[in-house]
């Protein structure tokens, strides 16, 4: 079924697994290393890091794992982000007939996927760096290994919608990043964007107040390791995105923001849900989160990253903590010739 603002999607218990399962499921993960026909074997190169896989990719030094651990945490998050959109795939008002579709950062291609069985009659393309997609997919959806900081080798104008998620701290210029989706939309297409505020905040007055919680160091190691490299983790705050928008083109700019808890503190009952996948995503995904950024960018030892993601996990355990982070989304519009 699918509406003007997109399909609805039904949540796959296969994908998030039982909340009460202290492991949790990530459906189907043994396909989530196999390759589409097109992509050759020279793609699976991998490099380890303190025991975590990573891509060897020759343009991009992407900090976040790519072993099942940690990729299968992204189908999670895809599962609560779809909760807080109501059960949308995605925000801009693209009508109930998209013909050619580019999901740049696909990851496991989970979004993709999604969009394909939606809207059958079009194209979906996802491009990644990395080759996690499984092999299984709707006809009309495809991946190909491509560099979204490179020149993109697309058609121009040949695309009416664009979606872009969670490339925080792996995009070394946003706003040609931005201007490149803009060439590449046909007039009167839509650019949608949805980054995470990394910094975890809290409800609790102390906690939120304490400029020496841990909350406050987390957040800080991964701006400077960002600053480091020139790839910020900084992208979803003080309107960047919005502002980035406006200045590769594009106009009815839209900007949302949510509030996402970690863990089933919320009362009501739609946050609690969010939180509980929340949760789970962190837990797969915190100490991925730290090795490359912590370990190798701000060069701590192993010890020590692991001391720091033990005083991350205890903290966001506590009760009194009520932890949460903003995820920021905005579309545009190119205007029509």
């Amino acid at each position: 079924m699918s509406t003007a603002e997109g399909p609805v999607i039904e949540f796959d218990p296969r994908v998030v697994g039982d909340l009460n399962n202290e492991e949790g499921s990530v459906g189907d993960t043994s396909s989530l290393r196999d390759s589409t026909a097109s992509i050759t074997s020279s793609i699976y190169e991998y490099r380890t890091i303190n025991g975590r896989s990573y891509q060897s990719s020759k343009t991009t030094e992407y900090w976040a794992p790519t072993d099942e651990k940690h990729v299968g945490g992204f189908d999670i998050a895809h599962e609560f982000v779809i909760l807080l959109m109501g059960g949308k795939l995605f925000a801009a008002p693209i009508g109930d007939n998209p013909k050619k579709i580019l999901d740049v950062g696909t990851g496991t291609g989970i979004w993709a996927i999604d969009m394909a069985d939606g809207f059958p009659s079009a194209s979906v393309i996802g491009t990644d760096i990395s080759a996690v997609q499984p092999s299984w997919v709707p006809p009309n959806c495809s991946f190909q290994i491509d560099d979204a900081q490179l020149d993109w080798t697309f058609k121009k104008a040949a695309f009416d919608f664009i979606h872009i998620r969670e490339l925080y701290g792996g995009i070394d210029d946003w706003q040609k990043l931005y201007r490149q989706a803009f060439d590449h939309l046909e007039p009167g297409g839509w650019l949608e964007a949805l980054e995470i505020d990394i910094e975890t905040r809290s409800e609790n007055p102390k906690v939120a107040n304490d400029e020496g919680h841990i909350f406050k160091t987390w957040c800080r190691l991964f701006w400077e390791a960002g600053d480091k490299t020139g790839r910020t983790f900084r992208i979803a705050r003080d309107g960047r995105m919005g502002k980035y928008f406006k200045e590769a083109g594009f106009v009815d700019v839209v900007h949302r923001q949510w509030k996402v808890p970690i863990g089933g503190w919320p009362q009501d009952p739609t946050l609690k849900r969010v939180g509980q996948y929340n949760g789970l995503f962190i837990d797969r995904s915190l100490d991925g989160f730290a090795v490359f950024p912590v370990g190798e960018i701000m060069g701590w030892s192993r010890k020590e990253v692991d001391e720091l993601v033990k005083n991350m996990r205890i903290a966001i355990a506590d009760p009194k903590s009520l932890p949460y982070y903003n995820i920021h989304l905005v579309y545009g519009r190119k205007p029509a010739i």
